[in-house]
């Protein structure tokens, strides 16, 4: 129509010609903004398939094989590698040796990270301080830090505890040699890395926490215990939940720690302090039984995913 661009639409309205714009223009940089979003995406999409997806369809394949890793003849024989798994008693000590790292050393690194993050939370001009000191084990080099604990559990005069222990008029213990004390031992030295962590998790749950929430409940009289027990652990709960999954895993996966601390790195003293990770490196890199050790690996893989579908279940079943 005369008066008007090839740009604009017509229509009649009532008798008036109204002029729309068209949107081709705007769809064709709509489309340009998706596939830009698309391939931007797509880069993380393709670097995780081949770091985690690829190696785990890999380690699978390899479970249903005998394969010594130096040779490239990898001969299929099934399930035969599962079998051997549950009828190895090592394999239950070690597999039993990672509940109790998870057992006994979640639990008390979240409560610990929460008292602190709940008291530095209250601090005005010292918290950054206090942040810094206690994050600090987290992200020190895992390596160097369970050496220089090693050095504390020697025996005495050259271990530190031992020593102080030799002070005090009591006995000294033997940390890293008893059977019954070397995997608390590595635990301990586990628990202070870990709890900076838990600790500025929590701070960030309880700094999103409304302020008027806390003024409200104490107009109506409520002391410290009822707005901890009434206001701040509810409103952390999903915070706790997300620090309850991932530490299972960090627990489940313990490693660097035992290989460090334990003489030669074997997980002693008599396999008291191993995790099912270090059974699965001795028997892929020195034992040379890859098959083997992936089979261990794809158990020890199904069992974390089961434990994490619980837990979000079980939470997910909470707020429903």
């Amino acid at each position: 129509m005369p008066g008007y661009s090839s740009r604009h639409l017509l229509f009649l309205q009532k008798g008036r010609e109204v002029m729309l714009p068209t949107l081709s223009k705007n769809n064709t940089l709509a489309k340009r903004k998706a596939l830009w979003a698309y391939a931007f995406l797509a880069v993380p999409l393709v670097f995780y398939s081949i770091i985690r997806i690829y190696p785990a369809f890999s380690a699978f394949y390899l479970s249903l094989t005998d394969w010594d890793i130096i040779s490239s003849k990898k001969d299929f024989i099934q399930f035969a590698n599962y079998q051997r798994m549950f009828q190895d008693k090592l394999f239950w000590k070690t597999f039993g040796n990672t509940i109790k790292y998870v057992v006994f050393g979640l639990p008390i690194s979240l409560l610990i990270g929460f008292i602190l993050a709940y008291n530095i939370d209250r601090l005005d001009v010292t918290a950054d301080l206090y942040k810094a000191v206690y994050f600090l084990p987290y992200i020190t080099s895992m390596v160097a830090a369970a050496w220089v604990w090693r050095w504390f559990f020697q025996p005495a005069p050259i271990g530190v505890f031992n020593n102080i222990l030799t002070v005090l008029d009591l006995p000294n213990r033997k940390f890293l040699s008893s059977p019954k004390e070397a995997l608390f031992s590595i635990l301990t030295m586990t628990i202070w890395a870990d709890v900076g962590f838990q600790m500025l998790i929590f701070l960030a749950g309880l700094k999103n926490i409304p302020a008027q929430y806390y003024e409200a409940a104490k107009i109506d009289g409520a002391n410290n215990w009822q707005l901890l027990v009434r206001i701040t652990l509810p409103m952390i709960r999903g915070t706790f939940i997300f620090l309850l999954i991932t530490g299972t895993i960090r627990y489940l996966r313990i490693f660097t720690q035992v290989l460090n601390m334990t003489t030669q790195g074997d997980g002693g003293p008599l396999n008291s302090t191993k995790p099912l990770v270090l059974y699965i490196y001795d028997n892929a890199f020195n034992k040379f039984e890859m098959g083997y050790a992936s089979a261990m690996t794809v158990f020890l893989f199904v069992f974390i995913l089961m434990i994490t579908l619980f837990q979000m279940k079980v939470t997910k079943d909470e707020d429903a």
